[in-house]
């Protein structure tokens, strides 16, 4: 069955964040009930057709998903292509999209994804590591999910708030097994798996798309939602 058969039409939102920024987000709301909120959080390629298509997903599992646009405060429709010169304009909008900002963005995303029940975070690439900083600070979120985040190893010292859950390339040319293995010891009880797969192995939209590590990590992040946000 088509997505837009089993959701509610997506559309784009402004959000309000708590330092007064307006930024925009796309919105996915499920065809009945929500089961609980879900926010995406983007990799350095914008909310591109990937991430607005991830929140359908979410949609169509009963979440109420918002996908918060992080570089709107540098540049407004950012959408850019799994080449090199998006690769280039996107590691640029991130480094001039400083954490603190984007937390507050993601806050913003939360209060409205909250309309569905308890909230949980999923993050890729640059989102995964947002997404574990997000549960490492005190806030509305229930649980965390971070898809192949390469910072998430320069900062062990955060002490989690909710349950987090990491996916992880084995071939991933961008984060080594030794930080994934770092990131274990540091953080027992954080649920961490591990795919015969490289960087952005989620993305069907990418050369480094692997099936079946995607099919396996979206059932286990969808449990992971399941038994947390229910």
């Amino acid at each position: 069955m088509a997505l837009q058969q089993e959701i509610m039409m997506g559309e784009t939102i402004t959000l309000t964040t708590a330092d007064g920024a307006a930024i925009s987000a796309y919105r996915a709301r499920p065809s009945g009930t929500p089961k609980g909120g879900i926010v995406v959080v983007q990799e350095i390629f914008g909310v591109n057709h990937h991430i607005r298509a991830v929140a359908d997903r979410f949609a169509v599992a009963g979440y109420l998903a918002v996908a918060p646009a992080l570089f709107d405060r540098v540049e407004k429709n950012v959408e850019l292509a799994y080449d090199g010169d998006g690769i280039a304009r996107g590691y640029a909008l991130a480094q001039k999209s400083p954490t603190p900002a984007a937390l507050h963005d993601i806050a913003a995303a939360v209060a409205v994804a909250a309309e569905g029940g308890k909230v949980g975070v999923v993050g890729f690439c640059w989102g995964g590591s947002l997404a574990y900083a997000a549960a490492a600070h005190p806030g509305a979120i229930t649980a965390a999910v971070g898809y192949y985040g390469g910072t998430i190893a320069k900062d062990l010292g955060a002490t989690l708030h909710v349950p987090v859950e990491l996916h992880f390339g084995a071939k991933d040319e961008h984060i080594p097994l030794g930080d994934v293995e770092k990131i274990g010891r540091a953080h027992p009880e954080i649920a961490i798996y591990v795919y015969d797969a490289g960087h952005g192995f989620n993305c069907d939209e990418r050369g480094s798309y692997d099936k079946a590590s995607a099919d396996l990590a979206w059932s286990r992040t969808l449990a992971f939602f399941g038994k947390h946000l229910g």
